[in-house]
């Protein structure tokens, strides 16, 4: 096999007798890293240390990934001036925090003849979020309920970012 020392120099292929020996002497762990290659590699590390860094590895690496939530704004195809109004203060809300946002529009009934009155209020919607957003899924039915999803800008939400921080100091 060949042994790889603690500080990462190759000591060679040598039997496994002698790489167990070598391991005792230095108190350290032999573990096999690539038991495909031809010789086996096998190092010699401290296993506790090893892991306890492997795992601290990968708990950094969840806290950095940004997670991004789908928010969800239901409409209807009747929806009054200011009621769409409140909803869209939402839908703006979401999206400077950084969230994408599923707006849709349901249907019941007899309105489902009509689809195109609620294309109508997605693309109002698509129309008014433009500075601060993008249409990452253009407008599409799914049963009885037209969908459409909004991602937020990245140069509006570090505009905001910055505002927030600005205002806050």
């Amino acid at each position: 096999m060949r042994l790889i020392d603690d500080q990462g120099n190759q000591l060679g292929v040598l039997p496994l007798e002698t790489a167990k020996r070598i391991a005792n002497e230095k108190g350290l762990d032999l573990v096999e890293f690539a038991p495909q290659a031809s010789p086996p590699v096998c190092r010699l590390i401290d296993y506790g240390k090893y892991k306890f860094e492997t795992i601290k590895k990968e708990k950094d690496q969840r806290r950095r990934q940004n997670v991004i939530k789908l928010k969800e704004m239901k409409l209807r195809p009747k929806v009054a001036e200011h009621d769409f109004q409140t909803k869209f203060k939402g839908v703006k809300t979401f999206l400077e925090q950084g969230e994408k946002v599923k707006v849709t529009i349901m249907f019941r009934g007899r309105e489902m003849v009509h689809q195109e009155i609620g294309r109508r209020i997605l693309d109002r919607v698509a129309a008014e979020a433009k500075d601060i957003a993008v249409v990452e899924r253009q407008p599409l039915m799914e049963g009885r309920n037209l969908f459409m999803i909004l991602a937020p800008n990245a140069k509006a939400a570090k505009q905001e970012q910055q505002e927030g921080a600005a205002a806050s100091a």
